[in-house]
């Protein structure tokens, strides 16, 4: 047998396929080229969080029945992981049940492969979605959950009736819009939604890659609400993350909105687009006017935070780090000045 240092190496030797998803953002799928180069150094981890890489690793073999590993490693100040982590990591593996991973786990073996620091909890809506697009990719049935859920959104009169939804089936129907005209009974429902249920969704269409018809309506939804009497800022800042997967053309359309209502640029709202919609900080201009109305919050540790966090994705840091040696404006250069000092301690 070849000499094992990846996960990917020692996955794709017991003769199973795999899939790795990031559960520190958004729930996004990454290529197993892709993450053979982050695992040998090659490639910085696409999407930190906190300087740290969580992701899931689900693999199987010809019955289709996945395996699953949610694992979270340290990143250094390049985004790389640390073959010495990976290297213990496939310690534990080897020592709780051998080479042969496609082989039945015995309860001593899944409680020794369970106790060790790399292992992390994900929170439930990500794995709820997470579980819904590895079904869909392993073309396995839906959860019990989604059933109960297409009847709830194809019953326009009894949309006050949701306390028997739950997580998983919400993402099983978002993550199945193009069955049963599912796209066509959600759009028909979505302003009629009680809050409770329509917060689930959006919590679920954040991650995903929704239809333009969804996108639209999302869109519609969130002005409609900005202009609001009572405008709800937690509303909006979950629809702004729901439309995180918008095509460019609608993400300027978005920005521009946003950059023109300074008085919507609420902590929340800042911390929707750092955490959800980073991708479309991807120029100057939209980095610039975000790191400004950051700045105009007069919150110097969040500032500090949110920045730290953003330079560390590679999509972003050649984006973002020449700002500290440009000329911005008198508010966001004190507030880069002072992340600066902070930094040096």
């Amino acid at each position: 047998m070849n000499a094992i240092n990846t996960l990917s190496q020692l996955v794709t030797q017991s003769g199973c396929q795999y899939q790795v998803y990031d559960l520190g953002r958004r729930v996004t799928p990454i290529t197993c080229q892709d993450f053979e180069n982050i695992e040998q150094g090659r490639q910085a981890y696409p999407y930190p969080v906190q300087k740290r890489a969580q992701f899931a690793l689900a693999y199987w073999n010809q019955e289709q029945q996945p395996w699953i590993w949610f694992l979270t490693f340290p990143l250094d100040e390049r985004g790389l992981l640390n073959a010495a982590d990976i290297g213990q990591y496939l310690q534990y593996i080897v020592q709780a049940i051998g080479h042969n991973l496609a082989a039945p786990l015995s309860e001593e073996q899944q409680e020794h492969l369970a106790n060790n620091p790399y292992n992390f909890k994900p929170k439930e809506d990500k794995l709820a979605v997470f579980n819904s697009q590895l079904s869909v990719q392993l073309a396995l049935p839906a959860s019990q959950f989604y059933a109960p859920t297409q009847a709830y959104f194809r019953s326009p009169s009894a949309l006050s009736n949701w306390q028997h939804l739950g997580l998983q089936g919400i993402s099983d129907y978002c993550c199945r819009l193009n069955e049963d005209n599912n796209l066509v009974h959600l759009i028909d429902a979505l302003p009629q939604l009680p809050l409770s249920p329509l917060y689930a969704l959006l919590g679920m269409v954040e991650h995903l890659t929704p239809p333009k018809a969804l996108l639209n309506a999302l869109e519609q939804r969130l002005y409609q609400q900005a202009q609001a009497p009572d405008a709800d800022i937690f509303l909006i800042s979950a629809l702004l993350r729901a439309v995180s997967g918008a095509a460019k053309s609608q993400q300027q359309a978005v920005l521009s909105w946003l950059w023109a209502n300074p008085h919507l640029c609420h902590k929340e709202v800042l911390i929707a687009v750092a955490g959800r919609n980073w991708h479309w900080l991807d120029n100057p201009i939209d980095s610039e006017a975000f790191l400004l109305q950051l700045a105009k919050r007069q919150d110097q540790a969040l500032f500090n935070q949110l920045f730290a966090d953003l330079v560390m994705l590679p999509q972003l840091r050649q984006v973002i780090l020449p700002l500290l040696h440009s000329q911005p404006s008198a508010e966001l250069a004190q507030a880069l000045l002072q992340l600066q000092q902070a930094t040096r301690g």
